[in-house]
């Protein structure tokens, strides 16, 4: 073999290794995902079909991302004679962002000192969400939820826009992603409960800072 020939193979067998060494990476980032802030609602405001619909949402985002291989659901919780918790659809954890980033090891954490902030509640893209220092500000995520991830059982007040069916009339508790809100205090840096919404459709949504986002995580 002359050497340029041999000089030759190897430049093409790096090249290969580095097209490969992209590629893997590349799909390392999307199937390595395991949580996402929504980029837009489905276009009903809070009415989402249901848990079924948001959850259905959340897989169409991730497939479109290179993610459906995974089972996703909607972090929301629902109200009635049968509350569901949102801690409960989740799975375990660890959940990392389209970046690779750990935004919390298991449920304890993610309830407690977790890593989730404006850097990193990143769409199913790996785009930043709007945060209520910028315009358009979206930092209202629906969740239906308590701080630790409960239902809001056996209260009268509605805080899921009538189990995520009301386009209209209701209320949703909505958390911060990006933890800032009009006061320094515990609701307004939360991410899951900081608020009720002012209504279930999407004007109502945005006139809080809101855009009928969700945050979806992998469950398996």
């Amino acid at each position: 073999m002359t050497k340029t020939t041999r000089a030759a193979l190897l430049g093409t067998a790096a090249l290969l290794w580095l097209g490969a060494g992209a590629q893997a990476q590349q799909q390392g980032g999307a199937q390595g995902m395991g949580f996402f802030v929504t980029s837009a609602n489905p276009g009903k405001g809070a009415d989402l079909g249901g848990l079924a619909g948001a959850d259905a949402h959340c897989q169409s985002l991730a497939r479109a991302a290179g993610a459906g291989n995974r089972t996703w659901r909607a972090y929301l919780s629902t109200g009635g004679a049968s509350p569901v918790n949102a801690r409960d659809r989740i799975g375990r954890g660890p959940w990392r962002n389209a970046k690779g980033e750990v935004v919390a090891r298991d449920l304890e954490q993610l309830h407690g000192d977790n890593n989730l902030n404006l850097q990193t509640a990143l769409t199913e893209k790996g785009e930043q969400v709007n945060g209520r220092r910028q315009q358009p500000n979206t930092h209202d995520i629906l969740t239906g939820s308590q701080a630790d991830g409960t239902a809001f059982a056996g209260s009268a007040e509605d805080r899921t826009c009538r189990d995520w069916t009301s386009g209209g009339e209701g209320s949703a508790m909505v958390g911060h992603h990006d933890r800032e809100g009009l006061r320094d205090d515990a609701p307004s840096r939360s991410w899951n409960a900081s608020h009720p919404s002012r209504g279930c459709g999407m004007d109502a949504l945005r006139s809080s800072g809101g855009a009928g986002l969700l945050y979806c995580f992998a469950a398996d």
